[in-house]
């Protein structure tokens, strides 16, 4: 009995921890590896994209409405993205073949990978509702491969704004 209790007290602790202290996903970090699949069912990796500043775009569900926004805002500013250097790439935990449909229905011409198996949301501590989605939360990849920036407070109906003006910032300060 004393080990099953010391057991709950040790997973206790360790979630309050962990919940503090973060996992390591901060800014100036080297930004998790990942391997996922997109929406044409190739592989892509971060590492495929070194070199180049990388919008990592994590939203709850496809076909949502506010994931259609933000991600129809991004399609929207697609051309001043591109013209920053940026390659977007969307997450969610859908299928590969929702993330399809999701990208054909709304013309999106960036990225959209399937975390059907939360790999990535967990690299990036981005689950929410007990894992059941991925935080609506940007991370802006450095061209090195660590976190430049965490957008927390993502406005969906502006978010290629919000985007735009970090990176301007960013490239600014090199």
């Amino acid at each position: 009995m004393k080990w099953l209790i010391f057991t709950v007290l040790a997973v206790v602790v360790a979630s309050v921890v962990r919940a503090q202290s973060g996992t390591g996903v901060v800014v100036g970090a080297q930004a998790p590896e990942f391997m996922a699949l997109d929406s044409d069912g190739r592989t892509n990796k971060l590492s495929d994209y070194r070199g180049k500043w990388v919008v990592l775009y994590f939203y709850p569900k496809a076909f949502t409405p506010g994931c259609t926004t933000e991600s129809c805002s991004l399609r929207d500013g697609h051309a001043s993205l591109d013209e920053l250097k940026a390659v977007i790439i969307g997450v969610s935990l859908d299928t590969v073949e929702k993330q399809a449909k999701f990208k054909k229905e709304y013309n999106l011409p960036f990225i959209l990978l399937s975390d059907s198996d939360k790999a990535i949301s967990r690299a990036y501590d981005n689950l929410a509702l007990g894992s059941l989605f991925a935080k609506r939360r940007t991370f802006i990849i450095s061209p090195d491969g660590k976190i430049a920036h965490i957008i927390e407070s993502v406005k969906p109906g502006s978010h290629d704004k919000q985007v735009a003006d970090v990176l301007k910032d960013l490239q600014r300060k090199i």
